[in-house]
């Protein structure tokens, strides 16, 4: 690679007008193209400290070999040049949305003498109207078929066209007059285009006009005694309805926009785009794309060119709604206007149906990254290649087969608790997922890792020589790796926790969430993994599946915290007990009502005890439990064998995940 310093332009030589830039490598191939308000701040952060840059962005710099700029007059003429350029030389290091699949759209030939109606995917052709994108080219055609009825526009290819029109005999659409037949001169071409594009307008939106129209003309066919013909216009309407149906309406006031949604994980994002057209949801995009960007305005920006760029007037809707505003918003709709030819509204909803909408696209985006996700760790070869990559990067002798990841999760030193995920084979071993109490309160996270670690291993030194039923013990089984959330400190203290308990044999590793640097025990400065590693990749899910897994217990954790029962404070009664008293009389007003002798009767009580919680329940007669988040107050007439309040034992095993 190149040392940046060799190619940095001299910083008085950079013009302070805006402008669009290109990093070239040792080929002269262009591997990157960007825009700027002002060139020479833009391009001197490139030759900054190279550490201090995005990973994807040094890599970027260190691959260059030289940098080229055009100055232009505006942001318009920016992007409008960073695109074309784009589209040009398909750089390596610029945003590459990749569709989730190829999605088909319902085609109208308008640059035909006699337009086609048809399912079309792929690159879009200039004189075709496109309606979609749609889920599935059945629905298509299930919606063509409907409208087929008033709209009898031709679905033929160019050669059945000309052999019906040589024969002198239409296809059976013609017979059953679900195409106007102007293969055989039924309608002439004036008639016909006038079809393609009533069928266009209602497609497109328009569809109040053509549901009055016909609903009138049935009306009167009726007043004439023709009621062949108006229970033709009745079985027309019923098609149109049922075609109106099929997509969901979302605006009242017919509004046409695009709704973008964005669902990130630091290393790849999910894009969802709904398309809204008068006022119903015409059609759904999806987009997977690596985050090569340093943030998600600029990442936005990129998108609505890819998508807008090669779009006719027709293609841009009247607002877009966005989670987050492009850099130059302003910039961006008046490009966008000046394609479409009218006003476009680029902006982010704050309320009404326009905010739920955005609520739905950006759920739909983030089970699409869940699926993406689950479909890359599925990956058997994937997997394999992320296991080999990690003992390469790490210097593992093998590839580490069971990792096991840790993570700490409080809220300001309370309620600490710590979570313990087990993968193997690169997949989840939930059933062996623990999660840990830690013991004190004000604890620090070095701490509680430290903490955690020393039972954890501990439990491993004294059952690994141990059976149960003929089987090792659970905690038998030692990781190939150790991962730890955090940088240097965790991994420190992990490392140290393992040499004090003499093993030897386990690597550590600590994953830092803000530029995902893997730390090694000692060392003064991480492994930069690539950003698109499967290894990496792999190390992330692990690392966040342990975050999850905290924080869900910290919530449980917190929650029981805040409530308080009748039973609580009495010296000697803690949760088994409680919960052993419970399911023997069902409530806590009937061990109100009970003696002292009565409640001595249960498993683990003697007199005294007996005697303490009969003498507590007499004095708190009027003091009912309550939930100290809400201010309920709980009902403790009901059966008293729900869970109890967790026992805080050294590990507690949980099989019950939730997701």
């Amino acid at each position: 690679m190149a040392d940046p310093s060799s190619y940095r332009p001299a910083p008085g030589s950079i013009p302070t007008d805006p402008g669009v830039y290109r990093f070239r490598d040792v080929h002269g191939r262009v591997i990157y193209v960007g825009k700027a308000k002002s060139l020479r701040s833009r391009l001197s952060s490139y030759f900054q400290d190279i550490a201090a840059l995005h990973p994807r962005t040094a890599s970027m710099v260190r691959t260059g070999a030289s940098v080229e700029w055009t100055v232009v007059t505006n942001e318009v003429e920016a992007l409008q040049l960073e695109y074309s350029w784009i589209k040009e030389f398909d750089p390596r290091f610029n945003v590459k949305y990749r569709d989730d699949k190829s999605y088909p759209y319902l085609a109208v030939t308008m640059g035909e003498q006699f337009p086609r109606a048809m399912v079309m995917r792929g690159a879009k052709r200039q004189g075709t109207r496109y309606f979609g994108p749609y889920a599935h080219a059945w629905a298509i055609r299930e919606t063509l078929d409907l409208m087929l009825r008033v709209f009898p526009i031709r679905t033929c290819s160019a050669g059945v066209f000309k052999r019906a029109g040589q024969v002198g005999r239409p296809c059976l659409l013609g017979y059953i007059d679900k195409c106007s037949a102007p293969c055989v001169g039924r309608v002439d071409e004036d008639r016909h285009r006038e079809i393609a594009e009533d069928f266009c307008d209602f497609m497109a939106g328009d569809t109040g006009r053509f549901v009055k129209r016909l609903t009138a003309q049935m009306k009167q066919a009726a007043a004439e005694l023709e009621f062949e013909q108006a229970a033709r216009l009745r079985d027309d309407i019923e098609a149109m309805t049922k075609a109106l149906e099929r997509s969901a309406v979302v605006f009242a006031d017919a509004t046409d926009a695009d709704v973008f949604a964005i669902a990130e994980d630091g290393l790849e994002m999910a894009v969802q785009v709904f398309h809204v057209r008068g006022g119903r949801v015409r059609g759904q995009r999806g987009w997977v794309a690596e985050m090569d960007r340093e943030t998600v305005p600029d990442l936005v920006e990129q998108l609505l060119m890819q998508v807008y760029g090669g779009e006719s007037a027709d293609g841009i809707p009247r607002e877009i709604l966005l989670p987050v505003l492009p850099p130059e918003p302003l910039a961006m709709a008046e490009l966008l206007r000046s394609v479409r030819g009218a006003k476009v509204a680029v902006k982010i909803p704050q309320r009404g149906d326009k905010k739920a909408l955005l609520d739905t696209v950006r759920r739909n985006a983030e089970q699409a990254l869940a699926r993406h996700k689950v479909a890359r760790a599925g990956d058997l070869t994937a997997r394999a290649q992320a296991l080999d990559e990690l003992a390469d990067a790490l210097g593992l002798d093998e590839a580490p087969l069971r990792i096991e990841c840790f993570d700490v999760s409080h809220v300001q030193g309370t309620n600490v608790v710590a979570s313990m995920v087990v993968f193997e084979d690169g997949l989840a071993r939930k059933s062996e997922y623990r999660r840990f109490i830690v013991k004190g309160e004000q604890v620090d996270d070095t701490a509680a890792m430290r903490e955690v670690l020393t039972r954890r291993f501990a439990r491993y030194r004294i059952e690994r020589t141990e059976t149960e039923d003929g089987k090792a013990k659970k905690f038998a089984y030692p990781p190939n790796l150790l991962v730890v959330d955090g940088g240097r400190p965790q991994v420190d203290a992990a490392a140290r926790v393992l040499e004090e308990l003499g093993i030897v044999d386990i690597a550590c590793v600590g994953l830092a969430k803000r530029l995902e640097e893997v730390w090694l025990p000692g060392s003064d400065f991480p492994v930069i993994l690539p950003r698109g590693s499967e290894g990496l990749y792999l190390l992330q899910r692990v690392r966040d599946e342990a975050h999850r897994f905290a924080i869900t217990f910290h919530r449980e954790r917190r929650s029981k915290a805040m409530t308080t029962s009748a039973l609580d404070g009495i010296p000697g009664l803690g949760a088994q007990r409680q919960k052993a008293l419970r399911r023997h009389f069902g409530s806590v007003a009937k061990i109100r009502a009970a003696t002292p002798e009565e409640i001595a009767v249960v498993p683990g009580f003697g007199s005294a005890l007996a005697q303490a919680v009969w003498s507590h329940l007499q004095g708190s007669a009027a003091e009912p439990a309550v939930n100290l988040t809400t201010g309920e107050i709980l009902d403790e007439e009901g059966p008293g064998d729900g869970p109890a309040d967790l026992d805080p034992a050294d590990v507690e095993r949980s099989d019950t995940m939730v997701p």
